[in-house]
């Protein structure tokens, strides 16, 4: 239990430290208009309330990914806590504090228009197709989850796959109404409204869990402080587990959510609590989850089992219901069914805002929205068509790749401003590592031996610092004041 306590401390701590240090270098300016002030519309650029944006920020970048990764993390044993810890200090936090503070400097673009302002127009480019594909796969995965949970558990005695298929088709319609409904609306009709009240469910959730379990006396960690791997499928650490747990350490996801509230900060000393506060409040959310994996059961093999006949739903639902009787099966069910929702939806939003800033269309007439949003949702219908397993596949590298290439993007920020750049560059370089030994390795990418593939992994990140270092030698610096409206072509 103690660990426990001090993995939280250590993530509170880190936000106290760490995170004023990157404000610093990011050069935060209470005085200076933010998009939310100079560029206000009433559909996606609305001032608001910085504690309301902070709980609509954690429930965005949260949704499943700090209870679903952690889950599958728990399998690996305590090491994965060790990740959540300086994954979120040190990577997630500062991915997520870029990715927010780099939008409102330029406008409330969409982060496709930061990576292309500090990586070059290629970059802009292949980022504008690769976040509007990664969107689109996690807004289909967070329709089909809970579209399948509830053709289950509301299925008033379906029986037959055919009949649980029927009543997931019909759901999955249901679910894609409401995302077109909360996609078109302006930002503080539903997800102003609503988002704070779900992402207090999450918080409340999470922590009743932890007290429950320590209130029926669960030994924490049964298996030990190792950091030896306990897969019980022998699944390699590296770089499996860093891909596994993406929310919770570092999500490329969050990057393209942290604009969506950008356009309505108040002020920029707000970035601090809102990106970077957001990140570790995920990050504890996930420690929870993680803990719960490795104490409510007793060996990672138990785990497993509970995952085998029904996925990380299943062990939510397991671990809920015996913790805390019905209410933990109602926080179940909205754990599993609304908390995804509400990141699907905010998916679909950040992909027509991406798409309409490409396009150079402003969006506060209803039939501009209704011109991109109606092909998007076309699309997200026709992924759906796809088997759950080959999305799930194809989400996990693209999600942790577009981290790495934000984190890049961040570091070129602070050459082009005079400010040191290792901050972001060293957890660049690793998830570099991570991203290219992932791909050497997996069947999606090459497909090779696990001892080649480290040395492609390594190689690669080595190749990328090493052009990155060069590269900035040629890179002018500029004053804070270049950044505004106009800069992004």
């Amino acid at each position: 239990m103690l660990y426990f306590f001090l993995a939280v401390a250590a993530l509170l701590v880190g936000y106290a430290v760490y995170s004023k240090v990157v404000e610093r270098a990011f050069g935060a300016d209470e005085c200076r208009a933010t998009p939310a002030c100079t560029m206000e519309d009433g559909v996606d650029y609305v001032k608001m309330d910085p504690k309301k944006i902070w709980l609509i920020q954690l429930l965005n970048i949260a949704g499943l990914g700090p209870i679903f990764g952690p889950i599958l993390g728990a399998l690996y044993g305590p090491a994965a806590l060790l990740w959540i810890v300086i994954g979120s200090i040190f990577a997630g936090a500062v991915h997520d504090y870029f990715a927010g503070m780099m939008s409102v400097r330029y406008s409330g673009k969409s982060i496709p228009d930061a990576v292309g302002y500090n990586l070059g127009s290629f970059a802009k480019h292949f980022m504008n197709v690769f976040a509007v594909i990664l969107l689109l796969l996690v807004g289909v995965v967070f329709v089909l989850g809970p579209a399948k949970l509830l053709a289950v558990k509301l299925g008033f005695g379906l029986e037959g796959d055919g009949a649980v298929a029927t009543a997931t088709m019909i759901w999955t319609g249901i679910i894609f109404c409401y995302y077109f409904i909360a996609t078109v609306l302006p930002v503080d009709k539903i997800i102003g409204r609503l988002y704070p009240l779900f992402a207090v469910v999450l918080l409340i959730m999470a922590f009743g869990l932890t007290i429950m379990l320590i209130a029926k006396g669960y030994e924490f960690y049964p298996q030990g402080l190792t950091l030896e791997n306990l897969h019980p499928k022998n699944l390699p650490m590296w770089p499996l587990m860093f891909i596994t747990i993406a929310c919770g350490a570092i999500s490329g996801f969050h990057a393209t959510q942290s604009p969506l509230m950008a356009r309505c900060v108040p002020d920029e000393k707000c970035g601090r609590p809102i990106f970077y506060g957001a990140m570790i409040g995920e990050g504890i959310i996930a420690l929870i989850w993680a803990t719960l994996g490795m104490s409510f059961f007793h060996t990672p093999g138990e785990l497993q089992a509970v995952l085998d006949n029904g996925g990380p739903a299943a062990v939510v639902d397991t671990v809920s219901m015996t913790l805390m009787g019905p209410i933990g099966g109602f926080l179940a069910i909205i754990g599993v069914v609304v908390l995804p929702i509400t990141s699907g939806d905010t998916a679909f939003r950040s992909a027509r805002l991406i798409i309409a800033d490409f396009i150079k269309l402003p969006q506060k007439a209803p039939v501009k929205r209704l011109f991109i949003a109606v092909p998007l949702f076309a699309v997200g219908y026709a992924i759906t068509l796809t088997p759950f397993a080959v999305i799930w596949r194809y989400f996990g590298f693209s999600n942790q790749l577009l981290a790495t290439i934000v984190l890049w993007a961040g570091a070129m920020y602070l050459v082009r401003h005079g400010k040191a750049h290792w901050m972001a560059s060293i957890p660049a370089t690793f998830m570099t590592a991570v991203c290219a030994t992932y791909l050497a390795y997996a069947k999606i990418g090459f497909g090779l031996s696990m001892d080649i593939a480290q040395v492609f992994g390594i190689a690669v990140a080595v190749l990328c610092a090493g052009f990155f270092l060069v590269k900035i030698r040629s890179v002018p610096v500029e004053p804070d004041a270049a950044d505004g409206p106009g800069r992004i072509g």
